[in-house]
């Protein structure tokens, strides 16, 4: 595991740094510390929040303190895990009609493909939760095949709803509340990723695979009732 940098936030965190750069083998060291401090929480350990290249733990500073909790970062360093996440595929049902796909002919005009050849490569695409962040349940995911990495447009689209399927650059998500958003919409998704569990508030644990499976536009109206789509 890559040895971090470490770096205080105030008197009850410490930010653990892996890397500056975006890529699988520092994200990789992300989840493993995660998953380490999991196994083997130290005292006075609140919660542990994963990113791309770095995490925060955060902890009771009546309990403990920076210096003791460098010392367990550093302990669970050494440590190896063969599984990140549970392995359990997550499957997404995703429909890209042109109508639920409004940046679809777009996307395949600057890739340069079908729009038919978009979807195929998005479908193969690897994917794999990094990181929640920016609002409730939206797992960042790698996995975005390279031929499909586009920046994000240079204004954002008001009220993309919720389940709409975004891409930019190597990322993808699905989005949980109707907002604006600056990334590509490619899809719509059925799958609920909000649970309504408190346990297990998120469909995806950091580290899962995801599978998006292809849906046609009557089952994704069948899944929603006949309801408008909007």
């Amino acid at each position: 595991m890559t040895q971090p940098r470490f770096v205080p936030v105030a008197d009850q965190a410490l930010l653990v740094e892996f890397g500056q750069t975006v890529d699988d083998e520092t994200n990789l060291s992300v989840q493993m510390l995660d998953q380490a401090l999991a196994r083997t929480p130290p005292e006075g350990l609140i919660e542990v929040v994963p990113a791309f290249v770095n995490l925060v733990v955060v902890f009771d500073p009546t309990l403990t303190d920076h210096g003791a909790i460098q010392q367990e970062v550093l302990a669970c360093l050494d440590e190896r895990s063969e599984q990140i996440g549970n392995n359990t595929v997550r499957d997404v049902e995703v429909c890209y009609d042109a109508e639920l796909a409004p940046d679809l002919e777009d996307i395949a005009r600057q890739a340069g493909m079908s729009s038919e050849a978009v979807i195929n490569a998005h479908l193969a695409g690897d994917f794999h939760v990094v990181m929640y962040g920016f609002a409730p349940g939206y797992a960042y995911m790698a996995g975005v095949p390279e031929a499909l990495h586009l920046p994000r447009k240079t204004a954002a689209v008001r009220d993309v709803p919720e389940g709409s399927l975004l891409i930019a650059g190597p990322q993808c998500l699905v989005s949980t509340i109707c907002m604006p958003t600056g990334w590509w919409r490619i899809g719509r998704a059925t799958t609920p990723i909000l649970t309504g569990d408190s346990q297990k508030p998120f469909l995806f644990d950091v580290g899962d695979p995801v599978r998006f499976k292809r849906i046609s536009r009557s089952e994704f109206d069948e899944s929603r009732g006949g309801k408008p789509h909007g």
